[in-house]
C-alpha cells in the first residue's frame, strides 16, 4: 500500500484529500504545518506528498525541497490558490511533479495521483535494476578473499578494458562463466549481450549451425535462415565453454572467426 503525506493548513481541503485519498486504498498521514511535514519527512519515507504552498513559518516549496532532500524518489505535488508562473518555475525546478491550483476537480487530482505514484513505481523499478547490474559488475557472483582472489579480480578488471579475446583455464566447476561474466559486465560492452555456450552439451552435428547459423536450405532440414551465436553477441561477449572438446574441424574454424 502507497503512503502519501499531506500538508494544508487548511482543515477541509486537508480531510476532503484524506478521505478521497483512504477511499482509493492509501495509506494517508495528514499534518498541518510544513514544520511538522519536514520533521516527518526525515523519519518516514512516503511515496508522495501533497502539500500546500503557501503556509506560515515553513512554506511548500521548504517542504518539497526537505522531501527531494531526504528521499529523492518521493513524488511531490504542489497545490495553491495563488498561481505565479515563477513559482511554478520554482517547483518544478526543485523537483515536484506537478503543480495545481486551488479549486481542482477531484477526478483531475485522483488521475495526477496515479500518474504520479506510477512514476514512483517506474523510477523504483530503474534503480533496483541499476543496483543489480552494480553488483553484477562488482563481482557479487565470485566470492573469494584469499590473495589468489584478488590476483583473479586484478586480471578481471584488466582484461574487461582490453578488446583482446581472453582464455580462461580452470578445471570443471571452478566458475570459469562467473570469470567471464564479470569480464563481460566490468567492460564496455556491458549493456550488450552475453551468450555462453557450452560446446560439450551440443551434438557435433548441430554445433557449427549454432555457432555460426546458416541460411535456408543449406542442408536437409535447414527449412528457414537461423542466426549464430556469434551474431547473437555480436558487439557483446560469448563465452565458449568446453571448448576443447571440440572437433579439430570446429576448432579450425573458430580460431578464423577469433582472428578475424
Amino acid at each position: 500500500m502507497e503512503k502519501i503525506l499531506v500538508v494544508d493548513d487548511e482543515p477541509s481541503l486537508r480531510e476532503v484529500l484524506s478521505i478521497m485519498l483512504k477511499r482509493a486504498g492509501y495509506f494517508v498521514t495528514s499534518v498541518t504545518a510544513g514544520e511538522e511535514a519536514v520533521e516527518l519527512v526525515q523519519k518516514e519515507i512516503f511515496d508522495l506528498v501533497i502539500t500546500d504552498l503557501r503556509m506560515p513559518k515553513i512554506d511548500g516549496m521548504e517542504v518539497l525541497k526537505a522531501v527531494k532532500s531526504a528521499s529523492p524518489e518521493t513524488v511531490v505535488l504542489i497545490i495553491t490558490a495563488f498561481a505565479t508562473a515563477d513559482s511554478a518555475v520554482e517547483a518544478m525546478k526543485h523537483g515536484a511533479y506537478d503543480y495545481l491550483t486551488k479549486p481542482f476537480q477531484v477526478d483531475e487530482v485522483q488521475l495526477i495521483i496515479r500518474n504520479a505514484l506510477e512514476k514512483r513505481r517506474l523510477t523504483t523499478e530503474n534503480m533496483l535494476l541499476k543496483r543489480e547490474m552494480a553488483s553484477q559488475s562488482s563481482f557479487a557472483q565470485l566470492v573469494g578473499q584469499s590473495e589468489a582472489m584478488q590476483k583473479v579480480f586484478d586480471v578481471v578488471r584488466k582484461v574487461a578494458d582490453s578488446k583482446s579475446n581472453v582464455l580462461i583455464c580452470g578445471e570443471s566447476g571452478t566458475g570459469k562463466e562467473l570469470v567471464a561474466r564479470a569480464i563481460h559486465y566490468n567492460s564496455a560492452r556491458s549493456t550488450l549481450p552475453f551468450v555462453a555456450v557450452n560446446c560439450s552439451a551440443v551434438p557435433e552435428t548441430l554445433l557449427e549451425s549454432e555457432l555460426f547459423g546458416h541460411m535456408k536450405g543449406s542442408f536437409t532440414g535447414a527449412i528457414s535462415n537461423k542466426a549464430g551465436l556469434f551474431e547473437i553477441a555480436n558487439g557483446g561477449t560469448i563465452f565458449l565453454d568446453e571448448i576443447g572438446d571440440t572437433t579439430p574441424t570446429i576448432q579450425v574454424k573458430l580460431l578464423r572467426v577469433i582472428q578475424e
